[in-house]
């Protein structure tokens, strides 16, 4: 049974991802004895703009699914494009706030010819996301804190609490901004956490706690490991959730965004783990097949379809 009442509301980033592309590689115009002054340039003839940010990646993908993505965060003076999408897109931006004087979040990202990556970003916005009051989006039924401003993660981490909200802990590329006691609080306020490999390492690393340990904490932690899939913990078992393998590996760019769409759909409409996880893995292999964060466009029985192409049954 699919609830149609289920709304999700996603704390996390707006943002634009300026992609460029260096047809050369930087190993040729870097030189290692001249590191410490360094002064280069790239001539990149390629770019792009996508559009992107944690909440816009999975507001995205849980609209696909056929959820009730709400999100929930700031945005600049330059926004009016990223708006204008989510409008033609259907999704509400009841909660993104303008914050006048300021862009939007976003990423400068020049790749060269051996894909090495050298990314600025630029938070902008983003640093004001503790404006938004979890409180005012009186139609939440569960929630996710996605990466964001510090201080608008640790108080919307607080706020669904205080509002009765279960929410998924998912700190990505913002879990450094925190020492351990800092995260073992946000262990103990969350329902769910998710990380990648990484993450998961760097979180037992600064907390001095093992995996199984800190799944103690949650209903359920899951850690994503790329192509090797992922693992769920939850009710004292392991589950261990194949990759899906992709028509084809375009661009891993929002490929953690589109997974977690597939556990707030599975967790909203009370899915089991394994079935949970198999459909995050099926939205990590779409995604992946395509550029940026939000431009592919399966619809609900192709993603069922895949589903069941990959796992031998039907998802819903």
């Amino acid at each position: 049974m699919i609830s149609n009442d289920m709304t999700t509301l996603i704390c996390g980033s707006l943002a634009f991802d300026n992609i460029m592309v260096f047809p050369d590689r930087f190993k040729n115009h870097i030189l290692p004895e001249q590191i410490h002054i360094l002064n280069v340039a790239f001539l990149v003839p390629e770019m792009r703009r996508e559009y992107g940010g944690c909440a816009g990646n999975i507001a995205y993908n849980l609209m696909l699914l056929g959820g009730e993505p709400l999100i929930m965060a700031t945005v600049g003076d330059d926004a009016t494009p990223y708006l204008e999408w989510l409008d033609r897109l259907g999704l509400p931006r009841t909660h993104v706030r303008h914050v006048p004087g300021s862009f939007t979040a976003q990423a400068f990202i020049t790749t060269d010819l051996d894909d090495n990556q050298i990314t600025a970003f630029h938070p902008g916005a983003m640093s004001f996301s503790h404006l938004n009051k979890v409180e005012h989006a009186k139609t939440a039924k569960l929630g996710i804190v996605a990466p964001d401003g510090r201080e608008g993660m640790m108080q919307h981490a607080r706020d669904f609490v205080a509002a009765g909200v279960p929410f998924v802990f998912d700190p990505g590329q913002g879990l450094p901004m925190f020492n351990g006691d800092e995260l073992l609080d946000f262990m103990g306020l969350a329902d769910y956490a998710c990380f990648n490999d990484y993450e998961a390492k760097l979180l037992s690393d600064r907390t001095g706690r093992s995996l199984e340990q800190l799944a103690g904490e949650v209903k359920a932690l899951i850690v994503t490991r790329g192509g090797e899939g992922s693992t769920i913990y939850a009710d004292g078992q392991r589950y261990d959730i194949p990759c899906v393998p992709a028509d084809q590996v375009v661009d891993p760019t929002g490929c953690g965004d589109a997974y977690r769409s597939g556990l707030l759909y599975g967790i909203a409409n009370g899915f089991d783990w394994p079935t949970t996880g198999r459909l995050a893995a099926v939205m990590g292999a779409i995604k992946i097949a395509h550029r940026g964060g939000q431009s592919h466009q399966p619809s609900r029985e192709e993603i069922s379809e895949l589903y069941r192409h990959a796992f031998g049954a039907q998802p819903w």
